[in-house]
């Protein structure tokens, strides 16, 4: 989105902040709508409205060609399918109508290269002015796919590589092979070279009009190697890298989670440090300082830890391959997680559907009121604290919590609390 750089808003002879049209439109603050203003150290910021569209998760499919021991398909039974194209027109034709065209990213629970529209899907979202997204497991991103990709417009392609090595790699990502898709990777940077990618000191760096990111799944089976997995990143020209936490979808995953002892406590500690460099001098007092608050929590970003859902602040909602709308990625399908091993063991969560596209205009789902009310009620976050008090029998589905709300619940979320992150 085109950037908008202020250095002052005025203030009316009511006392009232004036935002500029274009700055209001984009974060949809309109006459009469209520945004959440929150008190900072040194000044106020004011959340996106309710209202505002920003980012849209379309799921293509929930098939893929693979089976990852870290995948939610390991547990669910819901029906498999591609996304029609009756349904992705609909989708389409709703982005067309919000003023401030939102980001589009390709992704879900199954893997988007395997629809066989994916390139004619990012084309059209391209040519609605949309910044595009799409995340991937690499193994169907052939030569031919890579330069059909880029002519189509995609912005930035995300690559899930949770191993370094052949054996760690299949390990993890059952049914594929790690030198696939590094070749995979070097065609994809290859075609990004001869649009104009430029050479530099740390190897490839691509142009500034396409980005290469890398997602690392961490647990305890794969950590040692994350240096590893940074280094292929850069070698074929990643700018972006993501590591997210394993959320144990079945009973063999939960004792590779790497979260369990700063997820049950609830006082926190936080270590705020300056930017600096990162090198043989400063890394082992650094990592030396973070162990020593270990037990509780230690961050470079401490406004992560407390509860803030990364979907709802950015105005993000998702749809899936049969065109229902959700607010958001972990609400979009119904599954079995594993909240802690020690205490609350299987947590069901069933998912929270606004609506059919096919049924309903994109811009009617998203203001309905039930929907808007959800999302103010998350930007609140007033639920119970799941992952903190011990558990329940609540704490075991999304039904209602000890609060008072009822479906959906959000206490046990963990996306909301740092731990697990999307792109």
């Amino acid at each position: 989105m085109n950037s908008c750089k202020l250095d002052y808003l005025e203030v009316d002879e009511a006392g009232r902040l004036v935002l500029p049209p274009e700055l209001a439109c984009r974060y949809g603050i309109k006459p009469g709508v209520r945004v959440r203003v929150n008190a900072g150290k040194n000044g106020l910021s004011i959340n996106r409205s309710p209202h505002s569209l920003a980012k849209l998760y379309i799921e293509p499919t929930n098939q893929c060609n693979l089976d990852c021991r870290t995948c939610m398909r390991n547990t669910w039974d819901e029906p498999q399918g591609m996304m029609s194209d009756e349904v992705f027109s609909k989708v389409m034709a709703g982005l067309r109508t919000f003023s401030s065209k939102p980001a589009v990213f390709f992704g879900g629970l199954g893997e988007p290269l395997f629809h066989p529209h994916i390139v004619e899907m990012v084309a059209q979202a391209k040519a609605l002015g949309s910044p595009v997204e799409l995340i991937t497991n690499g193994t169907l991103l052939g030569k031919d796919l890579s330069q059909a990709l880029v002519k189509a417009g995609l912005d930035t392609l995300w690559v899930s590589l949770d191993g370094a090595t052949p054996e760690s790699y299949a390990d993890i990502r059952l049914g594929a092979t790690l030198p696939q898709v590094l070749e995979n990777l070097a065609n994809f940077r290859d075609t990004i070279y001869a649009q104009g990618g430029i050479g530099g000191c740390c190897g490839f760096v691509p142009s500034s009009r396409i980005q290469l990111g890398i997602v690392f799944v961490a647990m305890k089976r794969n950590i040692a190697d994350l240096p590893a997995v940074i280094d292929i990143g850069l070698r074929f020209g990643a700018e972006r890298f993501l590591v997210t936490n394993v959320l144990p979808y079945t009973r063999e995953m939960v004792d590779e989670a790497l979260y369990y002892r700063a997820l049950n406590k609830s006082d926190y500690r936080h270590i705020s440090l300056p930017r600096m460099d990162l090198d043989e001098t400063t890394y082992v007092p650094i990592y030396q300082a973070f162990r020593n608050v270990h037990f509780l929590w230690a961050s470079i970003d401490s406004e992560n830890v407390r509860y803030r859902c990364p979907f709802i602040e950015s105005g993000a909602g998702a749809i899936s391959w049969d065109g229902n709308l959700s607010p958001c990625l972990p609400l979009l399908h119904t599954h079995v997680s594993y909240l802690d091993y020690l205490q609350c063991g299987e947590r069901f969560s069933r998912r929270w559907t606004i609506g059919n596209i096919t049924e309903h205009t994109l811009s009617d789902l998203w203001n309905t009121p039930e929907h808007l009310a959800f999302r103010e009620r998350v930007l609140s976050f007033d639920f119970s604290p799941c992952t903190t008090c011990g558990c329940c029998d609540l704490a075991a589905k999304n039904e209602e919590d000890c609060l008072g709300n009822e479906f959906p619940t959000c206490g046990g979320c963990l996306w909301t609390q740092g731990v697990i992150q999307c792109p």
